[in-house]
């Protein structure tokens, strides 16, 4: 799971607060994205991305998110057409199990706050990757909040050159 937070944890309109960028986070998200032959996305996130991301040429993000199989939690059929998307059948948590339990490389949950929450708290995350920006927005949806304790252990740690701290878990339970 890889998310942008600002300091205060939240998670929601990363534009707002990731103001600067730098070859650290560049290098951070080409290595998130490396091993994902996956994504899981929720409606929102799926409907914001499809009409932003197939014309974006913000590489490697863009080459890699438009290639990669997609899959939205919803209820709905998908009204706007996205290569390799398709809208997932049943249960969120039975399905990430069993798209876990499939041959391949990682399974990316990017953006998508609510489905990032029920994976947490259905514990079926091994890692967690952060891009924190030195920011305090002090509004919006968070995405640590309503969780049960979850235990984690560091994998790495950055800073970055413009002052965002990038930080690796992974999920001990």
């Amino acid at each position: 799971m890889c998310e942008l937070l600002s300091l205060d944890g939240v998670a929601e309109a990363p534009d707002g607060f990731f103001t600067e960028w730098d070859d650290a986070l560049d290098a951070a998200g080409a290595d998130w994205i490396a091993t994902q032959d996956a994504v899981v996305l929720g409606r929102r996130s799926y409907d914001e991305w499809a009409a932003f991301w197939p014309g974006s040429e913000i590489e490697p993000f863009a080459t890699f998110i438009n290639a990669v199989p997609k899959y939205v939690a919803t209820s709905t059929p998908l009204d706007r057409e996205w290569a390799n998307a398709s809208a997932i059948g049943g249960e969120l948590v039975d399905f990430v199990r069993d798209l876990k339990s499939r041959p391949g490389g990682d399974i990316g949950v990017h953006a998508s706050i609510s489905v990032a929450q029920t994976l947490l708290a259905a514990g079926v995350v091994d890692e967690l990757r952060l891009a924190i920006a030195p920011t305090v927005p002090g509004a919006g949806r968070r995405l640590l909040d309503g969780l049960p304790s979850i235990r984690l252990a560091l994998i790495r740690s950055v800073i970055s050159p413009t002052g965002h701290l990038i930080v690796d878990y992974r999920v001990l339970g």
